[in-house]
């Protein structure tokens, strides 16, 4: 699963997914039939699932700009800060901020240099987090800015963050681009609270974005929560709060509920209208199981 989300810093919102399949017919479990209509968004689900991750990315990226969702940053890990990417994203306006592999090759002072000879070039004796910047560019000459920062995990290694906006300052750089953490505690507050991929049990393609666009659709909705009221809390904390305060209704208690609402609802509509509803609601209670029943005896005796 390919996840976009928006943040500023203090929410996270899931913007779109894309659920990916090989290419292969015989690696996939659940093939496409000619049934599917190809209007419908079943079927161009199943053709995006075929393409190649960096296509889907883009085009994640691009549905998210016409809905008029706007953002002056992209931020990607390793697996997609290389040059094609850059190059797509800087055609439709946007800069990036990206860790970078270390196998990748930039140009500098004229000369095609690996990340560490290029880390040489920096002065040494730096024993701050962050090592240094310099200017460079890649294979075909897109201007990046190569930010080297120390592994605090492990202090004999460093880390690179590449940024296509120049203007940005080192700490600057960082800064975005640590908001890309949020992604993560995104992906483990919705496997671990809101149940992603083990709430159902099914191999259907369609169920599988059902699902998830359920869990996305509550996730929103929880940090909705949290930043329309301020709250202090973290993301684990709230959830764990509003399922105390909110108990699951039971079937019986959820029925009658609903029907009690029912019955109320049809003081405002016109008597005609609100007797035949009525009768045919009657009807329906009549046609259900004697316990069903005894759940709407004041019902029936009200009506």
């Amino acid at each position: 699963m390919l996840t976009l989300g928006w943040t500023d810093g203090y929410s996270f919102v899931p913007v779109d997914f894309a659920m990916l399949s090989s290419a292969k017919e015989t690696n996939r479990y659940n093939e496409a039939t000619d049934s599917i209509d190809k209007r419908s968004h079943g079927f161009k689900r199943r053709l995006e699932a075929m393409m190649q991750k960096p296509d889907v990315v883009l085009k994640l990226v691009k549905n998210a700009l016409h809905t008029g969702i706007t953002a002056d940053y992209v931020l990607m890990d390793t697996w997609f800060t290389n040059e094609p990417m850059i190059k797509d994203f800087g055609a439709i306006g946007l800069h990036v901020i990206g860790m970078v592999k270390s196998n990748h090759r930039y140009r500098y002072n004229g000369q095609l240099m690996k990340l560490n000879e290029i880390r040489k070039c920096l002065h040494s004796g730096n024993k701050s987090d962050i090592i240094g910047s310099l200017l460079c560019e890649t294979k075909n000459g897109i201007p990046v800015k190569l930010v080297f920062v120390r592994n605090r995990n492990k202090k004999n290694e460093w880390l690179v963050i590449a940024s296509t906006d120049l203007s940005l300052d080192d700490k600057e750089i960082i800064r975005i681009y640590g908001m890309r953490w949020e992604i993560e505690v995104f992906f483990k507050a919705s496997k671990s609270l809101l149940r992603l991929g083990t709430e159902y049990q099914g191999r259907s393609y369609d169920m599988l974005i059902a699902h998830t666009t359920i869990v996305f659709s509550r996730y929103i909705l929880l940090e909705w929560e949290r930043r329309h009221n301020q709250d202090p809390r973290s993301f684990g904390g709230l959830f764990f709060l509003l399922c105390e305060e909110i108990h699951d209704l039971d079937y019986e208690t959820a029925l009658s509920q609903l029907m009690y609402f029912c019955m109320m609802l049809l003081n405002y509509v016109p008597k005609e209208f609100a007797k035949a509803l009525s009768c045919q609601l009657m009807y329906w209670i009549a046609s259900q199981p004697v316990y069903i029943q005894r759940l709407f005896t004041n019902l029936c005796t009200e009506s």
